[in-house]
């Protein structure tokens, strides 16, 4: 496996920084529904920036380092990333939601960093097995204060499965990829909330 390239670096450098949107609430500075406006809100900046750089002709420097080939004629994957976290956000409560964002913000990244696929292929064992653990330990102390160590515990599995299986390969749909940036969250938090809804 080579090392990766600095602009990957650059790239999963200011994925992780997302994590400091979740950090507003797990350090009491925002309560749970002022960070789902300010998700909201953010919803709305980067669905203009898109806009203006899908039609508008909006051409900065930034694109060409962050965002990947075939994002240049579709949404990109900053917005993907953005509109993900906030329907969580919304949808979900702080206890599934929040390791839902962080395993976007910090699995996917450490993930990247370990190994990549061509769309389509999915990433080899060890670097799938690598986002499950961080992705577990990222879950569990969200997941199993609330809900107790079986029930939590399994759900946390059940969330790092998903989001691994999300991260490890992105699949082709209508000629459209799958970002793993859209699909992380929302399948982690699935997965979470069904368990927690079968045994809790």
């Amino acid at each position: 496996m080579g090392r990766p390239s600095t602009a990957e670096v650059k790239r999963r450098l200011v994925h992780a920084s997302g994590s400091g949107m979740p950090l507003l609430y797990i350090l009491d500075i925002v309560n749970w529904q002022t960070l789902g406006y300010l998700f909201v809100f953010l919803s709305v900046v980067v669905s203009v920036l898109e806009v203006l750089r899908l039609f508008g002709g909006l051409d900065w420097r930034i694109y060409d380092e962050l965002t990947r080939e075939y994002e240049q004629d579709n949404i990109a994957g900053y917005a993907l990333y953005v509109y993900s976290q906030t329907a969580v956000a919304l949808v979900f409560s702080p206890h599934i939601a929040v390791p839902g964002m962080l395993m976007l913000t910090i699995g996917d990244p450490i993930s990247g960093l370990l190994g990549s696929a061509p769309v389509g292929e999915w990433k080899s064992v060890r670097t799938l097995a690598v986002m499950f653990i961080v992705c577990l330990a990222l879950a569990a102390p969200f997941v199993i204060p609330a809900f107790g160590f079986i029930a939590g515990g399994v759900a946390a599995a059940a969330g790092a499965a998903g989001a691994t299986l999300a991260d490890g390969a992105k699949p082709v749909v209508a000629g459209y990829v799958i970002d793993d940036n859209v699909s992380i969250p929302p399948v982690a938090c699935v997965a979470i909330a069904s368990i927690l809804w079968l045994i809790a």
